[in-house]
């Protein structure tokens, strides 16, 4: 079985689910309960998505088998520094390579703008995901912003 991982257009309708679908478990994690369609809606409203398309980002979707089930973004922060964000693997697709993958692809377009530092921050509630990073060689650091969902800052020099 092997995964794919492209740039996509953050607004296509795979991209599109998969955003929603992010959105609905980062949210329901927090709450402690299903977030709501409209609550979904709300959160995806003017989220800053925009900017991951160039020149200012890149949107990935992760393809495995040919369905999309992964997605992260990549945020330039300026020449050196880009952030990482929306990473999300659909739970059906979870312990199958693609969250690896997924940082493969991003590291790559990252290195492809010329940037030599990739940092994100994350939630203490989301551990599969600091998990992840930690296996991948992304380390603390000090916080680099005040955001009310960031608890762990982390980075990794390319």
């Amino acid at each position: 079985m092997t995964w794919t991982v492209t740039p996509e257009h953050f607004g296509s309708p795979e991209a599109t689910l998969l955003r929603r679908d992010y959105y609905d478990e980062v949210a329901s994690r927090y709450w402690g309960r299903p977030a709501t369609t409209e609550e979904i809606d709300d959160g995806l409203k003017d989220d800053g998505v925009g900017l991951l398309a160039t020149p200012t980002g890149e949107f990935l979707v992760g393809r495995y088998e040919g369905e999309p089930a992964s997605c992260a973004g990549l945020l330039l922060v300026d020449a050196a520094t880009a952030e990482l964000t929306r990473v999300f693997v659909r739970p059906g697709f979870r312990s199958t390579g693609g969250g690896g993958a997924l940082l493969a692809g991003i590291e790559s377009a990252a290195r492809a703008y010329g940037v030599r530092r990739i940092r994100l921050d994350t939630r203490d509630d989301l551990v599969e995901a600091r998990g992840l990073y930690a296996k991948h060689g992304y380390r603390q650091v000090p916080a680099f912003n005040q955001g009310p969902y960031a608890e762990h800052w982390l980075a990794k020099e390319l």
